[in-house]
């Protein structure tokens, strides 16, 4: 990847479009919104295939997420509260919540900051 500096943003392109991050949300992405959107996104795609491996019938995942934050250490994350609402046919709370237990330990992005943000997850079904 390569990112060029233009206008107060980096620019990168990609083949699927242009990615534009800045630390002034009127020019682009925020760097901490990148970073809990691909934890959101990539716990979420791996509940949803351990969820369809166990058979079981989903037919939309949404993902909430909502993050605490440090000012005393750079504004880094501290921690990311993830929700899933699922909507299906015949799950069940004890099959859901193995499911969710078993993707978070292999969402890569996810085990990419283990150690130093804490990661909560809850559901619901519908």
């Amino acid at each position: 990847m390569k990112f060029t500096y233009t206008d107060d943003a980096f620019e990168t392109e990609f083949e699927y479009g242009k990615l534009v991050v800045s630390g002034n949300e009127e020019k682009g992405f925020r760097p901490f919104q990148l970073m809990v959107s691909s934890i959101a996104v990539c716990s979420g795609s791996v509940l949803r295939k351990v969820l369809e491996k166990q058979r079981m019938s989903v037919k939309d995942i949404q993902v909430e997420a909502d993050v605490k934050r440090d000012p005393e250490r750079a504004n880094r994350l501290t921690h990311i509260m993830l929700h899933y609402v699922i909507h299906g046919e015949n799950l069940t709370e004890s099959k859901v919540e193995k499911a969710v237990h078993l993707a978070s330990k292999n969402c890569p992005m996810a085990q990419t900051v283990a150690d130093s943000v804490e990661i909560t997850e809850t559901f619901e079904i519908k």
